[in-house]
């Protein structure tokens, strides 16, 4: 990706006993996130396997300006791991969304949020975003991908 951050694996997900990673925890939910297709399945081009698939988000109720987004993946028994962060103007390119404000039921895509790499396998990734209105109270927006690890064809 040439948008964006990938972070050092750090602990970012302190207590087990919850689903969220700690950043997630506490703050209410804001903005809408989803992928499209989910799941996501592998095509196999020029030895390069890419799970292409967008995101989408949009603020549910206020002007909302995007402070972070980025995702965090599970893909072994470590659990959440950083991944992607991107700041306020890398949103705004990758969502086309003018500087990184969400408006109210208006819908802002990445379209091209592709997972590419060598080998196929399988790994869910959670995306989020953390956004602020014009009080400085944030808020969130999660979503699931679940990238497969292998070719779906017709006789899956």
């Amino acid at each position: 990706m040439t948008c964006c951050t990938l972070t050092n694996a750090q602990s970012v997900w302190s207590n087990k006993s919850r689903v969220l990673p700690d950043k997630l925890q506490e703050l209410p939910v804001g903005v809408l996130l989803w992928h499209n297709p989910n799941p996501c399945y592998p095509e196999l081009i020029d030895s390069t396997y890419y799970w292409k698939h967008s995101t989408s988000a949009m603020s549910v109720a206020k002007n909302l300006k995007v402070i972070e987004c980025g995702s965090f993946i599970w893909y072994n028994e470590k659990g959440w791991q950083s991944n992607v962060r991107l700041s306020t103007d890398e949103f705004a390119k990758a969502f086309n969304c003018k500087g990184g404000r969400l408006k109210p039921n208006k819908t802002f895509t990445y379209e091209k949020n592709w997972r590419y790499g060598k080998q196929a396998y399988g790994g869910d990734a959670l995306w989020y975003i953390i956004a602020e209105d014009s009080n400085g109270t944030r808020y969130k927006g999660y979503a699931l991908i679940e990238t497969e690890g292998k070719i779906l064809n017709a006789n899956n």
